[in-house]
């Protein structure tokens, strides 16, 4: 009858069968492979109950894939006959002796299609008929199997194993790997299993991977001596390592306001998480073997260290690069203008912000003063400032990519200073003098007449008081219309004291008298020239008196002339043609010192001739027996 039997292994099987208990069971393999082409040899050992006794004999069926014979599966072989399924016929053979309780079965020429499970029927004639519900399940391959761990590591010992069945007993496999070469010192090693009577042969490779390996190819071919028959498997390895590259773009530069694209890339597998970071700052990430980083607009701001990190859970490595962001120098900052006493000691400071960094000079009314500095801060300083020192001080910066600048003003005060133009001078109205200086606050000038116990100053109008101011320079100027006493030299004798002051001090002094160069000439041409008229004028008299003297045989009468004017006339004519000569226009400039050259003054000389009489000490006889004039000056 059949039943549901209970798969047991032999040695189980064979003490249950010694006892009257003994039920229906079966041992074959589980699993077992052969490859295409080739033959397999499925072990089979059955049991039936030992009260039964085989009627005409033991016979036995193969099924495939199911083991009712009501849903009528394809007949693998049956001992009665030889009628099997079409796939089957000429390829099955019974090894086994069936009264042995064997069945072990040998299929040839095996096809994939021949995959699957295989049951076993024992027929013991009558009623006595099982279906043995186990099954050995049969995988046919067209490739190797290589074992590959679930986990490539780098660096780390790996073993692959290829395996070949070995089912077939009229052929042996062997096993070789194909693609080796470029593996760091490889080993092999061949191993033969057995398990339930399924034999497999294998051949295990061992070496340590490397980065370099990943995605290299290996082979394992299996084939059997003395046929045709070749199989092979090829396989890639995926070899995890932590990122061993990062590369980024180099250092650059890129000037302010433009863009700029920073692309990185990571080797490592599996793919990293790339992330660019500025500082502290992750602008950007992504899962993937390289990223780019778009910067726009770039300011000052983006200049620094950019780095990419790859981190991909075996590891982790990062790479920086420098991007340097160029412009032109900003407006410098620089110190307020400034109003300081002189003597003080001052120091300029100027800072600007450039890149490359730009040199500072600093320049005073457009002069260079100091020295150019190469830096981003300048001082300039300056020890004791003098007057010379006011004035605009400009800081300027420069680059190859432009220029900037800043000024600012020092206003150095001081105490009045005379100037060496101050003086007085005669001209031909009077007496002129000047008074300069120099000074900030701008000098305050008075005039002192110490004769009179007068001081002048601008709001006295007697004596042609005149001021003016150009910058720090003050002008003072008074006309004295009177020429004062003469001196021994026959020279006016003028005192003038000038008196200039502002905030930070006071001072007086005797200006100096000097001759206008231009009056000067002047005067002593028409000196000579007067001298010589008047000395002609005498010679004339003196011989008309005498030519009168003969023709009236009267030696003692005075000579009267007919038209004494017209001699004062042609005197005053003549002076004047010679003031014309020597030139009289401007008496009123000022010239340079003439201290070494003794002042002379020409008077108008008026002449009274007095008749025939004779006046007490006014007129006499020379030792030539002449008579004589007296000539007045006024």
């Amino acid at each position: 009858m059949e039943g549901k039997g209970q798969g047991v292994n032999w040695d189980w099987a064979f003490q249950c069968c010694c006892n009257v208990s003994c039920q229906w069971n079966v041992w074959l393999p589980r699993d077992i492979s052969a490859m295409t082409n080739s033959c397999v040899v499925i072990p089979c050992t059955f049991m039936y109950p030992s009260g039964i006794r085989p009627h005409r004999g033991i016979h036995g069926i193969w099924y495939f894939g199911q083991p009712y014979p009501q849903l009528f599966p394809p007949v693998v072989f049956k001992s009665r006959t030889d009628v099997v399924h079409e796939s089957y016929k000429g390829r099955t053979k019974l090894l086994g002796d069936l009264h042995q309780r064997n069945c072990t079965l040998l299929i040839n020429n095996i096809g994939s299609e021949h995959s699957g499970r295989y049951y076993f029927r024992a027929d013991l004639g009558g009623a006595n008929m099982y279906t043995y519900p186990d099954f050995a399940e049969l995988k046919v391959l067209e490739q190797p199997n290589i074992d590959v761990p679930e986990e490539i590591v780098s660096d780390e010992s790996l073993e692959l194993t290829c395996y070949a069945p070995d089912n077939c007993p009229d052929m042996t496999p062997e096993i070789q790997w194909m693609y080796t070469d470029y593996l760091p010192d490889p080993e092999f090693s061949t191993d033969y299993l057995e398990e339930s009577n399924s034999a497999v042969l294998s051949n295990t490779l061992t070496f340590t991977p490397r980065p370099m390996h990943n995605g290299q190819l290996l082979g394992c071919r299996v084939y059997y001596p003395n046929t045709t028959l070749v199989y092979e498997r090829l396989i890639s390895l995926d070899i995890k390592y932590a990122p061993r590259s990062v590369w980024v773009n180099a250092s650059s530069e890129v000037m302010e306001g433009s863009s700029v694209m920073l692309h990185c890339e990571v080797d490592s597998n599996p793919p990293s998480r790339i992330s660019w970071m500025f500082g502290d700052q992750e602008l950007q990430w992504d899962t993937a073997s390289n990223i780019s980083l778009f910067l726009d607009d770039m300011t000052p701001a983006h200049e620094g260290i950019y780095t990419c990190v790859g981190d991909n859970g075996y590891g982790l490595m990062n790479t920086s690069l420098y991007l340097a962001v160029k412009y032109p120098p900003r407006e410098p900052l620089v110190n307020s203008s400034l109003t300081v006493l002189e003597g003080t000691t001052l120091a300029l400071h100027c800072s600007t912000q450039g890149s490359p960094a730009p040199t500072l000079t600093w320049l005073k009314d457009g002069e260079l003063v100091g020295t150019i500095t190469a830096d981003e801060l300048s001082v300039l300083e300056i020890a004791d400032i003098t007057p010379q020192g006011d004035g605009q001080y400009r800081c300027l910066a420069e680059n190859e990519h432009g220029r900037a600048s800043s000024s600012l003003n020092i206003t150095v005060e001081y105490a009045p200073v005379l100037l060496e133009e101050s003086k007085c001078t005669v001209v031909r109205e009077g007496v002129q003098c000047v008074c300069m200086a120099t000074g900030n606050p701008e000098p305050t000038i008075e005039f002192y007449l110490p004769d009179l116990n007068i001081t002048i100053n601008e709001t006295d109008g007697r004596y042609n008081f005149y001021t003016h101011t150009d910058g720090h320079t003050s002008t003072g100027m008074i006309k004295l219309r009177e020429k004062g006493e003469r001196v021994d030299n026959g020279g006016p004798a003028v005192n003038v004291h000038c008196s200039i002051y502002n905030t930070y001090g006071r001072e007086s002094v005797l200006l100096e008298l000097q001759q206008e160069k231009k009056y000067m000439m002047a005067v002593i041409v028409g000196t000579i020239g007067g001298v010589a008229v008047i000395a002609f004028i005498i010679a004339a008299v003196r011989y008309v008196g005498h030519n009168n003297k003969k023709e009236n045989g009267n030696p003692r009468q005075d000579l009267v002339l007919e038209n004494p004017a017209l001699y004062y006339s042609a005197v005053k004519k003549d002076k004047q043609n010679l003031r014309k000569k020597v030139g009289e226009d401007g008496d009123y400039q000022p010239v340079g010192s003439m201290a070494g050259l003794e002042r002379q003054e020409l008077n108008y000389a008026a002449l009274e001739f007095i008749g025939a009489r004779s006046r007490e000490g006014a007129t006499g006889r020379g030792d030539d027996g002449g008579n004589y004039t007296e000539i007045k000056a006024k």
